[in-house]
């Protein structure tokens, strides 16, 4: 490698490392879909250690999280992230309300992250890892990954991995205190696992990823075969004219 090579392959790992911050900030959401995430929860237990009002602490949650939504939608941003927060808030105020127990506010979020994280590693053994699935599309791979890049599959396995492990931990210290706990102390206890375990998850995935080939852009690919067909086509219609026209010189000639 000379030295003129080595800047030009730093380059393109520079490239390669922002492609994938980018591509995880819009899957994941972002510092915003982080905040989006936390707020109704921290609404929620902050408002019930106060006065323990069951029917205030959830209607503030739901509140928040449909403010949310509707301040992305003034903004005209993306609402999938605040929207998933406003069905998670609406599923934990239905079991609470309907239980009359504070805490299975937190229950269905807790079985969706253990859901998750079981989802995880059983696609991964299964031979599609879930991350694969999640970040094909943002990637513009699609599925390529699996078949035509056995070094992104390997990423992804690791990242989902990761992922899953994390998630499962998280369980395990959160249901314990689902049964022995109060719900202010799940509450805050849940608060704080929000954000650490899910950068852990997402810095993880970045550096496998990072390290891994670059995708496969199949929707390149596919404009690529459509631009090539649409000339062949072109040429084989000029080739037509031709003879048709050098067919025509010849009869009138003869």
């Amino acid at each position: 490698m000379t030295s003129l090579d080595k800047p030009t392959e730093d380059t393109q790992a520079d490239d390669a490392r922002a492609v994938t911050e980018a591509a995880l900030f819009e899957a994941f959401g972002g510092v915003r879909g982080m905040v989006e995430t936390v707020l109704p929860g921290l609404l929620f237990v902050t408002i019930f250690t106060i006065n323990k009002d069951l029917h205030l602490s959830a209607i503030a949650a739901l509140a928040v999280s449909l403010l949310l939504v509707v301040v992305r939608l003034v903004m005209r941003d993306t609402v999938k992230h605040a929207f998933s927060g406003v069905f998670g808030v609406a599923f934990g105020v239905v079991f609470a309300m309907m239980t009359g127990n504070a805490k299975n506010f937190y229950l269905p979020g807790m079985l969706y992250t253990l859901g998750l994280g079981l989802a995880y590693v059983i696609t991964t053994l299964a031979g599609m890892p879930l991350m694969g699935l999640i970040l094909g599309p943002v990637f513009k791979e699609n599925l390529s990954w699996r078949t035509r890049n056995p070094g992104r599959k390997k990423a992804y396995a690791k990242a989902s991995y990761a992922w899953g492990g994390i998630l499962l931990a998280k369980c395990a210290i959160l249901f314990p205190l689902y049964w022995w706990a109060d719900t202010a102390q799940l509450g805050w206890v849940l608060i704080a696992l929000k954000i650490p375990p899910f950068l852990l998850a997402v810095w993880l995935t970045w550096v496998f990823l990072a390290k891994a080939p670059a995708p496969i852009d199949v929707f390149a690919e596919m404009e690529a075969a459509e631009k090539a067909e649409e000339e062949l086509k072109a040429a084989q219609s000029a080739e037509r004219e031709d003879t048709e026209a050098a067919g025509g010189r010849h009869r009138r000639e003869a």
